[in-house]
């Protein structure tokens, strides 16, 4: 899946991605609220492997693709179906470099997009930590309702932390 809006271009990753992919996740503010710790050179290749290889999403492979502005891959969008049936869950990191300038919004409300015409998925959610402010932010830009918050209820990198859950149907597009 590829597709542009009015400033982005939005496709899998290619070989060519990695020192810019790796500029994204090789920083403690970027990795903070992931799952993940930022990567190292140690393991940049092995972790950008996992990206390249998810090209295509289909009901057992997630799909990553890169955000890409004036030929720098500034993002990361997720895509992964849940164990519901047609619902996925959404997942994006982006370089510092890229924040305040709508990059984010204007890339994830065009994969809620493409994701409710061309994959006719039924639901969208995002489950994030609940510290993670700029990504409730943004959920709540593109149209998604804040559905749940679960107290301490999730164990992440040595601490109970609160989740949120946004969620939304194509009849929430704005």
């Amino acid at each position: 899946m590829e597709f542009k809006t009015e400033r982005l271009f939005i496709r899998p990753f290619n070989q060519d991605d990695l020192q810019d992919v790796f500029h994204i996740y090789h920083n403690d503010a970027a990795c903070q609220y992931l799952l993940h710790d930022k990567w190292t050179h140690e393991n940049k290749q092995q972790e950008f492997h996992r990206k390249l290889k998810n090209n295509v999403l289909t009901k057992e492979t997630p799909l990553n693709l890169a955000v890409v502005s004036d030929g720098k891959v500034i993002g990361d969008l997720s895509v992964w179906y849940t164990e519901m049936k047609d619902t996925v869950e959404i997942g994006y990191s982006f370089s510092q470099e890229a924040s305040g300038k709508g990059y984010a919004t204007e890339a994830v409300r065009g994969l809620v997009k493409k994701l409710f015409t061309t994959f006719e998925v039924h639901r969208i959610q995002a489950n994030l930590d609940a510290r993670n402010e700029a990504s409730q932010k943004l959920c709540e830009r593109i149209g998604m309702r804040k559905e749940a918050h679960f107290i301490q209820d999730f164990w992440s990198k040595g601490e109970w932390t609160d989740s949120i859950v946004y969620g939304m149907l194509h009849s929430d597009l704005d």
